[in-house]
Parts: structure tokens; C-alpha cells; sequence
């Protein structure tokens, strides 16, 4: 009886006790959902602007919202679209739906793209881990040599967007 009784939790409770983590790679301009130390999905992300920068570090999923609207931005008196917010600390950073043009264009929040922003949300939970890393102005001058044109005796020509 302890056996099966022991099964039945096992099967039951071994998927509601995976280990769930979110990683925000800066530099990537990427979000990474991680259950079990694998990478179960990702999505493009849009960081904080300079000056505006999304700080680094070790954060908690505070709080979820479905229908959230920031009480900062826009300035005096807030009232942006936080849309599937996942609350990361209680001074303004948060992970949510927006518009993500493939740069760093926040005032701060981790923006997630449509579809991006529903999956995360439904898929964490208050206390996953986020970890985030990384530097938005190391991928704009990736981004920035990647689109340049080389001569081989003048170095670089020209740059395209």
C-alpha cells in the first residue's frame, strides 16, 4: 500500500514540483524559460534604453497582473499598458507585453513580444527564479559590426541598417 500510495504521489507531483527558472540575456535581447535545467522555450526581448538601462541581477517573480498599467510611464502620472506584467521588484522592473523593435527600447522592463508574453506568462509562477545578465549596449554594437561593410585597406566603409 506505502508503494503504490508513493507511486501515485511521484506521478502526480513530480511535474508540479519541476524546477522552474527564467534567464534575460541582455546581450542576446532574449528571454529563456528553463524547467529542469532545459531550455523549454525563448522569445525576443526589448531591454532598457541607455540611460534607462534594465539592471542586473537576481530577482523573484513578485507578482503577476494579466491587465496591469504602470503607475511611472508615462511621466506624471503613469497609465503605459503593462499587459501579462510579471512584477520582478517594487521600484519599476517587470517583465510584460510591448513592442519589441530588436533593440533596447524600455524605460527599464524587460518588454516580451506578442504570444511571447502570454506563454511566459501562463508558464511561471510566483517565485520562479529570474536571472538577468548580460549588456543592452553590447548587443547594439553587435548588432552595429554586423551591418557594417568592410574594405580590406580602409576597414570600415559603410554602415546599413
Amino acid at each position: 500500500m506505502k508503494r503504490s500510495f508513493f507511486l501515485l504521489f511521484v506521478t502526480v507531483m513530480t511535474p508540479l514540483l519541476a524546477e522552474k527558472s527564467i534567464v534575460v540575456d541582455l546581450s542576446e535581447q532574449k528571454a529563456y524559460a528553463y524547467e529542469d535545467g532545459y531550455v523549454l522555450f525563448s522569445g525576443c526581448i526589448s531591454s532598457g534604453v541607455e540611460g534607462r538601462e534594465t539592471p542586473t541581477g537576481e530577482y523573484k517573480v513578485l507578482e503577476k497582473k494579466r491587465y496591469h498599467r504602470s503607475n511611472m510611464w508615462p511621466r506624471p502620472n503613469g497609465g503605459a499598458k503593462m499587459h501579462y506584467m510579471l512584477r520582478l521588484s517594487y521600484d519599476g522592473i517587470a517583465m510584460h507585453l510591448g513592442y519589441v523593435p530588436n533593440r533596447p527600447a524600455s524605460h527599464g522592463c524587460v518588454r516580451m513580444k506578442n504570444g511571447f508574453a502570454q506563454r511566459m506568462f501562463k508558464w511561471a509562477e510566483v517565485g520562479t527564479p529570474v536571472t538577468i545578465e548580460g549588456d543592452g549596449a553590447e548587443y547594439l554594437a553587435r548588432k552595429h559590426r554586423s551591418h557594417a561593410v568592410y574594405d580590406d585597406v580602409y576597414g570600415v566603409v559603410d554602415f546599413h541598417d
